[in-house]
């Protein structure tokens, strides 16, 4: 109990607040709230493949499932592909980001060296001739949607903050123990702090 109090009281002295002068665009990544409580979102980290006047949509990057891609579709190379849910929005579909680029047809760019869809065809016969090359790729059941106005109404209740500039090795990498945990230490200062905090204050 002697932790969590002076953790809040760390908190009151650095004047803490959940936020940070980076504004949402495509390519940015959302680093969740720590006290959010939600089955999808809690400690998440999503990044944003699209956010405009007309709403956002995205993947989260730290929710995995333990499907076998391969068993879903036997086209697909069995190469034990780990898949994330995306988020809560249509479930019974398969997503994918990726930095194989214009190799793929149909992809659309979120940021540098990172992309968004394209033939699953074509993605399925690079990974077949070049299976290493599963590290350029993530998949994903569902996704996670904010209509117009619904991602920032959330970012000014402090729900989330927004870091653009991400690598997308980062992104795309499956084998991260934390991710919520390492993109807030990678802010520093006062993020890197909360970073510590419990998802139970009693575990102190």
């Amino acid at each position: 109990m002697i932790c969590v109090f002076r953790f809040f009281v760390a908190m009151k002295k650095i004047n803490f607040s959940f936020t940070n002068n980076e504004k949402p665009q495509k390519g940015s990544i959302l680093i969740s709230d720590p006290f959010l409580d939600d089955p999808y979102f809690g400690r998440s980290v999503v990044i944003l493949c699209e956010h405009n006047e007309e709403g956002t949509f995205g993947f989260v990057l730290n929710n995995f499932a333990e499907i076998d891609l391969h068993k879903i579709d036997d086209k697909f190379p069995d190469i034990n592909a780990r898949i994330g849910f995306g988020g809560p929005v249509s479930k019974d579909s398969l997503f994918f980001i990726h930095s194989f680029g214009p190799q793929i047809s149909n992809s659309l760019q979120i940021q540098k060296n990172l992309f968004y869809g394209g033939d699953f065809d074509e993605i399925c016969a690079i990974i077949e001739k070049k299976p290493e090359s599963k590290n350029k790729i993530r998949f994903f059941i569902g996704y996670s949607g904010w209509e117009k106005g619904q991602l920032d109404a959330e970012l000014k209740e402090k729900s989330w903050i927004t870091v653009n500039n991400v690598d997308h090795t980062l992104i795309l990498d499956t084998k991260q123990d934390d991710l919520w945990k390492t993109a807030l230490e990678m802010q520093t200062g006062k993020f890197k702090m909360i970073s510590k905090f419990p998802n139970n204050p009693s575990d102190n």
